[in-house]
Protein backbone atom coordinates (compact mmCIF):
# COMPACT_ATOMS: atom_id res chain seq x y z
CA UNK A 1 0.00 0.00 0.00
CA UNK A 2 1.32 3.51 -1.01
CA UNK A 3 1.76 5.91 1.70
CA UNK A 4 1.40 9.75 -0.14
CA UNK A 5 1.41 13.17 1.31
CA UNK A 6 -1.52 15.26 -0.96
CA UNK A 7 -1.10 19.16 -1.04
CA UNK A 8 -3.77 21.45 -2.17
CA UNK A 9 -2.99 25.53 -2.15
CA UNK A 10 -4.60 26.25 -5.80
CA UNK A 11 -7.15 28.92 -3.45
CA UNK A 12 -7.97 30.25 -0.32
CA UNK A 13 -8.01 26.53 0.95
CA UNK A 14 -4.78 25.17 2.14
CA UNK A 15 -5.10 21.82 2.45
CA UNK A 16 -2.88 18.72 3.35
CA UNK A 17 -3.73 15.07 4.24
CA UNK A 18 -2.13 11.50 4.54
CA UNK A 19 -3.41 8.50 2.69
CA UNK A 20 -2.68 5.26 2.62
CA UNK A 21 -3.99 3.11 -0.44
CA UNK A 22 -7.34 5.07 -0.80
CA UNK A 23 -8.08 5.74 3.00
CA UNK A 24 -7.64 9.03 4.65
CA UNK A 25 -5.22 8.65 7.68
CA UNK A 26 -5.24 12.56 8.58
CA UNK A 27 -5.99 15.83 6.81
CA UNK A 28 -5.43 19.85 8.08
CA UNK A 29 -7.17 22.43 6.09
CA UNK A 30 -7.92 25.84 7.02
CA UNK A 31 -9.59 28.64 4.01
CA UNK A 32 -8.33 31.57 4.49
CA UNK A 33 -9.28 35.10 3.06
CA UNK A 34 -5.48 36.14 3.54
CA UNK A 35 -3.71 32.97 1.61
CA UNK A 36 -2.01 32.29 4.80
CA UNK A 37 0.06 29.20 2.90
CA UNK A 38 3.29 30.38 3.09
CA UNK A 39 2.60 30.18 7.35
CA UNK A 40 0.61 27.05 7.63
CA UNK A 41 1.46 24.84 4.81
CA UNK A 42 4.58 23.09 6.24
CA UNK A 43 3.35 23.26 9.88
CA UNK A 44 0.49 21.40 9.10
CA UNK A 45 2.76 18.78 7.22
CA UNK A 46 4.62 18.66 10.23
CA UNK A 47 1.15 18.19 12.84
CA UNK A 48 -0.35 15.63 10.19
CA UNK A 49 2.55 13.17 10.80
CA UNK A 50 1.90 13.28 14.96
CA UNK A 51 0.85 10.24 16.95
CA UNK A 52 1.00 8.43 13.80
CA UNK A 53 3.57 5.54 13.66
CA UNK A 54 5.37 6.54 10.57
CA UNK A 55 7.50 9.83 9.38
CA UNK A 56 7.96 11.40 5.92
CA UNK A 57 10.91 9.52 5.88
CA UNK A 58 7.91 6.84 5.13
CA UNK A 59 6.35 8.43 2.35
CA UNK A 60 6.09 6.60 -1.00
CA UNK A 61 5.21 9.77 -3.08
CA UNK A 62 4.12 13.20 -2.95
CA UNK A 63 1.18 14.55 -4.71
CA UNK A 64 0.27 18.24 -5.38
CA UNK A 65 -2.23 20.49 -7.15
CA UNK A 66 -1.39 21.71 -10.03
CA UNK A 67 -3.82 24.21 -11.02
CA UNK A 68 -5.32 26.00 -12.43
CA UNK A 69 -5.91 28.85 -9.65
CA UNK A 70 -4.00 31.24 -7.15
CA UNK A 71 -0.01 31.86 -8.73
CA UNK A 72 1.56 32.41 -5.40
CA UNK A 73 -0.34 29.70 -4.07
CA UNK A 74 0.26 27.35 -6.52
CA UNK A 75 3.88 28.28 -6.31
CA UNK A 76 4.43 27.55 -2.57
CA UNK A 77 2.91 24.45 -2.77
CA UNK A 78 4.67 22.97 -5.42
CA UNK A 79 8.28 24.08 -3.87
CA UNK A 80 7.36 22.38 -1.15
CA UNK A 81 6.50 19.49 -2.65
CA UNK A 82 9.72 19.57 -4.43
CA UNK A 83 11.66 20.38 -1.70
CA UNK A 84 10.51 17.11 -0.38
CA UNK A 85 10.69 14.56 -3.41
CA UNK A 86 14.49 15.92 -3.15
CA UNK A 87 15.06 15.17 0.63
CA UNK A 88 13.61 12.03 0.63
CA UNK A 89 13.98 10.87 -3.49
CA UNK A 90 10.62 9.97 -3.74
CA UNK A 91 8.07 10.72 -6.84
CA UNK A 92 6.40 13.98 -7.55
CA UNK A 93 2.41 13.20 -8.66
CA UNK A 94 0.49 16.35 -10.30
CA UNK A 95 -3.56 16.19 -9.89
CA UNK A 96 -5.08 19.24 -11.79
CA UNK A 97 -7.23 21.02 -9.30
CA UNK A 98 -10.76 21.08 -11.12
CA UNK A 99 -10.18 17.43 -12.12
CA UNK A 100 -10.33 16.56 -8.19
CA UNK A 101 -12.85 19.15 -7.20
CA UNK A 102 -15.28 17.41 -9.87
CA UNK A 103 -13.74 14.15 -8.64
CA UNK A 104 -15.13 15.13 -4.63
CA UNK A 105 -18.37 16.59 -6.36
CA UNK A 106 -19.17 13.56 -8.23
CA UNK A 107 -19.15 11.78 -4.92
CA UNK A 108 -21.92 13.91 -3.25
CA UNK A 109 -24.13 15.36 -5.38
CA UNK A 110 -25.81 13.89 -8.82
CA UNK A 111 -25.85 15.64 -12.42
CA UNK A 112 -25.22 14.96 -15.91
CA UNK A 113 -22.27 17.78 -16.09
CA UNK A 114 -19.78 18.81 -13.47
CA UNK A 115 -18.46 22.22 -13.64
CA UNK A 116 -15.68 23.34 -11.13
CA UNK A 117 -15.00 26.87 -11.27
CA UNK A 118 -12.66 28.85 -9.37
CA UNK A 119 -12.64 32.35 -8.67
CA UNK A 120 -10.43 34.60 -11.24
CA UNK A 121 -10.12 38.69 -12.00
CA UNK A 122 -14.03 40.63 -12.19
CA UNK A 123 -16.17 38.44 -13.77
CA UNK A 124 -14.11 35.56 -14.88
CA UNK A 125 -13.63 32.03 -13.98
CA UNK A 126 -11.14 29.03 -14.28
CA UNK A 127 -13.50 26.33 -15.24
CA UNK A 128 -13.70 22.80 -17.47
CA UNK A 129 -16.56 20.46 -17.51
CA UNK A 130 -16.91 16.57 -16.36
CA UNK A 131 -19.43 14.00 -16.23
CA UNK A 132 -20.43 11.42 -13.60
CA UNK A 133 -17.76 9.34 -14.39
CA UNK A 134 -15.05 12.11 -13.88
CA UNK A 135 -14.15 12.41 -17.43
CA UNK A 136 -13.34 15.62 -18.82
CA UNK A 137 -16.01 16.68 -21.62
CA UNK A 138 -14.64 20.07 -21.74
CA UNK A 139 -10.94 21.39 -21.08
CA UNK A 140 -10.01 24.12 -18.66
CA UNK A 141 -10.62 27.59 -19.95
CA UNK A 142 -10.40 31.01 -18.65
CA UNK A 143 -14.33 32.37 -19.17
CA UNK A 144 -15.93 35.71 -18.64
CA UNK A 145 -19.37 35.47 -17.71
CA UNK A 146 -22.12 36.21 -19.83
CA UNK A 147 -25.68 35.44 -20.08
CA UNK A 148 -24.89 33.31 -22.85
CA UNK A 149 -22.51 30.91 -21.10
CA UNK A 150 -22.26 27.28 -21.48
CA UNK A 151 -25.75 26.93 -23.76
CA UNK A 152 -24.25 24.11 -25.45
CA UNK A 153 -23.90 21.72 -22.10
CA UNK A 154 -27.12 23.81 -20.30
CA UNK A 155 -28.89 21.04 -22.80
CA UNK A 156 -27.97 18.93 -19.52
CA UNK A 157 -28.17 19.06 -15.94
CA UNK A 158 -25.20 20.80 -14.76
CA UNK A 159 -23.86 21.71 -11.52
CA UNK A 160 -21.96 24.21 -10.91
CA UNK A 161 -19.71 24.59 -7.76
CA UNK A 162 -16.60 26.47 -6.12
CA UNK A 163 -15.58 29.87 -4.93
CA UNK A 164 -16.65 30.91 -8.60
CA UNK A 165 -20.29 29.73 -8.90
CA UNK A 166 -21.32 32.89 -6.95
CA UNK A 167 -20.87 35.54 -9.70
CA UNK A 168 -22.08 33.16 -12.28
CA UNK A 169 -25.19 32.01 -10.33
CA UNK A 170 -26.63 36.04 -10.39
CA UNK A 171 -26.17 36.44 -14.49
CA UNK A 172 -26.86 32.71 -15.81
CA UNK A 173 -30.29 31.93 -15.25
CA UNK A 174 -31.43 28.39 -16.69
CA UNK A 175 -33.42 25.58 -15.17
CA UNK A 176 -30.66 22.94 -16.04
CA UNK A 177 -28.28 25.15 -13.22
CA UNK A 178 -27.66 24.57 -10.27
CA UNK A 179 -24.78 26.28 -8.31
CA UNK A 180 -23.53 25.45 -5.07
CA UNK A 181 -21.32 28.05 -3.36
CA UNK A 182 -17.75 28.92 -1.15
CA UNK A 183 -16.52 24.92 -2.19
CA UNK A 184 -12.95 25.28 -1.69
CA UNK A 185 -10.11 22.38 -3.77
CA UNK A 186 -9.37 19.93 -0.61
CA UNK A 187 -6.32 17.38 -0.39
CA UNK A 188 -9.48 14.67 0.31
CA UNK A 189 -10.05 14.90 -3.24
CA UNK A 190 -7.30 14.45 -4.71
CA UNK A 191 -6.35 10.91 -3.18
CA UNK A 192 -8.57 8.79 -5.25
CA UNK A 193 -6.59 10.23 -8.46
CA UNK A 194 -3.19 10.61 -6.78
CA UNK A 195 -3.38 6.56 -6.00
CA UNK A 196 -4.43 5.76 -9.70
CA UNK A 197 -1.49 7.48 -10.67
CA UNK A 198 1.18 6.21 -8.04
CA UNK A 199 -0.30 2.79 -9.77
CA UNK A 200 0.31 3.78 -13.06
CA UNK A 201 3.64 5.08 -12.30
CA UNK A 202 2.61 8.30 -13.71
CA UNK A 203 5.26 10.64 -12.04
CA UNK A 204 6.66 14.39 -13.20
CA UNK A 205 10.05 14.92 -13.75
CA UNK A 206 10.55 17.04 -10.33
CA UNK A 207 13.41 18.79 -11.71
CA UNK A 208 11.16 20.40 -14.80
CA UNK A 209 7.53 20.44 -13.19
CA UNK A 210 5.83 23.88 -13.18
CA UNK A 211 2.08 24.22 -12.16
CA UNK A 212 -0.54 25.21 -14.70
CA UNK A 213 -1.28 28.71 -14.13
CA UNK A 214 -3.61 29.25 -17.13
CA UNK A 215 -2.42 32.77 -17.06
CA UNK A 216 0.74 34.58 -16.94
CA UNK A 217 1.35 36.09 -13.38
CA UNK A 218 0.14 39.82 -12.97
CA UNK A 219 1.60 41.53 -10.08
CA UNK A 220 -0.77 43.83 -8.60
CA UNK A 221 0.03 47.72 -7.65
CA UNK A 222 0.15 48.72 -3.97
CA UNK A 223 -2.69 51.65 -2.79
Amino acid sequence: MALILLIETATKSCSVSLASDKKIIATKQEVNEHYSHAEKLTVFITELFKNQDFTIQDLDAIAVSKGPGSYTGLRIGTSTAKGICYAIDKPLISISTLKAMAFGMTQKEKSDLYCPMIDARRMEVYNAFYNSSNKEIRGVQADIITKESYEKELEQKVLFFGDGANKCKEIIKHSNAKFIEEIYPSSKDMVALAMQKYANKDFEDVAYFEPFYLKDFVAGKKA
